[in-house]
This record gives C-alpha cells, structure tokens and sequence, in this order.
C-alpha cells in the first residue's frame, strides 16, 4: 500500500498522444496523433501567478504577454481582482479557435492549476483548439474575411428574390 494521497497532489496526465507542430497556419500548434474520446483529460498544468504590478511594468511588455491567462485574485482587502498567471506545459500552446474549439480548460485556483478536457471525440491528425474568449489581441485566423463590397452588393440583391 501506497502514502496516503494528499489532497493537494496533482495527477500528471502524460501527452503521449499528442505533438507540437510549429508550421500551421496559426504557427505551432498542438495535434492528436491518436484518436481521442469526449471529455478525456489531456492535461493538468501548473500555473505562475503574476503580481500585478509586475505584469503592468514588465510582462505587459514582452511576447510573453500573449501567453498568459486572467487569474482571479484576491486582494489584501478581501476583493476579488484579476491577474494574469503563466500557465506551463501544454497550456500555453493550445490555439484559438472561436468556431471549433475541442479542449475546455477549468482553473483550480487552490491548487494554482489548469486542467485541460477534450469536449468532444477529437480525431487523430486534428489540432486541439481551446477559446481565448472574447477580446482577443490577434486577428481571429477562424473569422472569415468580411465580403467585398461586390460581393455583399450580390447577396443584398438576392434578398428576397426567393
């Protein structure tokens, strides 16, 4: 029999399964090389959490700032804020996708971690694409382009022509 199990141990999940390809066109990216089943867990990684004025004075100002995620915080006063925490292993090189995201993430904020699920049945040779939300410091490379002008003229004499 094994030491009793902490509740602050953290289960490493192994990614076997799983590559970096650094020459898609969203630029490195992770990829199954297996298939993968709904909600399977791809990976618990640990997470850094920033100070804020370090973030403002310093990381703010590197492309490492692209890499962070918001962390809630709680302040001395007992207010929550948001921060930003580095997120390591697999974590910080998941995609974006807005309209196909597979891999859901929930934060454990007590344990300082990010846990990584497959929301749906991913296919081998398919990139794992989570959601960065809503503001967004980079064009969204799954947005189609906004029509031309010709082209939303066309449509618009289409309306009604049913």
């Amino acid at each position: 029999m094994g030491p009793p199990e902490n509740t602050f141990d953290i289960p490493l999940h192994r990614c076997a399964d799983l590559v970096i390809k650094s020459d898609t066109p969203k630029g490195r990216g992770v990829f199954a090389t297996k298939n993968i089943p709904a909600k399977t867990i791809i990976d618990t990684c640990p997470a850094l959490v920033l100070g804020r004025e370090e973030n403002t004075k310093h990381i703010e100002h590197t492309s490492l700032y692209h890499y962070t995620y918001n962390w809630p915080i709680i302040d001395a006063a007992g207010n929550r804020k948001a921060a930003q925490a580095v997120i390591f292993g697999l974590g910080s090189m998941f995609n974006h996708s807005t309209l196909d995201q597979n891999v859901g993430w929930e934060r454990d904020t007590s344990r300082l971690t990010i846990t990584y699920r497959a929301l749906r049945d991913i296919c081998a040779g398919e990139e794992l694409c989570i959601s960065y939300g809503s503001r967004l410091t980079f064009k969204d490379a799954d947005c189609p382009p906004p029509p031309s002008p010709e082209e939303e003229m066309e449509q618009l004499s289409r309306i009604g022509l049913d």
